[in-house]
């Protein structure tokens, strides 16, 4: 996964790797942007999402068997996720101070039972560590019914304004 700022236009307020890196860590959620090219023409579907990050070049998703990010990850697996970190208004300065990472990634559903239990677990332990009993065995009950999205990571970036 190469974290590339090269792109971004304002170079005066890139977001350091390590800054990126401890976003994308605990992040609360993020924006799953893909294309849902079902219809007669491709439209842009963006989604907040719920995230665990592997610590290495994977993002991981849970939804269910059946909607539509999966009808779109069945067409196109090029996906785009945004991260948003702390933002403050400051109206008088008629700005918006702000950190965002934003990544390209590919997706891949139908993964193995192994690594979809794997990456629940993760996402238990990011959103529920105090009630890891209770959602371990909630988690198994609705298993069959959960989908997991694996985003691997190729590229991303950071920017950042400080004020």
């Amino acid at each position: 996964m190469e974290y590339n700022n090269n792109d971004v236009r304002r170079q005066d307020r890139l977001f350091s790797e390590d800054e990126a890196r401890e976003l994308l860590r605990n992040g609360e959620y993020g924006v799953l942007s893909m294309v849902d090219d079902s219809g007669d023409e491709p439209v842009a579907y963006g989604v907040p999402v719920s995230y665990v990050w592997d610590g290495d070049d994977a993002l991981y998703v849970h939804c269910a068997k059946e909607g539509r990010k999966l009808r779109c990850l069945s067409g196109n697996a090029r996906v785009s996720f945004c991260v948003v970190g702390q933002t403050r208004v400051i109206p008088d300065k008629f700005t918006t101070a702000y950190q965002s990472i934003v990544l390209e990634c590919k997706a891949a559903i139908g993964l193995a039972d192994d690594e979809r239990r794997k990456a629940l677990r993760m996402i238990l332990d990011k959103y529920s560590r105090e009630y890891a009993e209770i959602g371990s065995k909630y988690a198994e009950r609705s298993f069959p019914r959960t989908e997991v999205i694996k985003l691997t990571i190729s590229k991303w970036s950071g920017k950042s304004k400080r004020v």
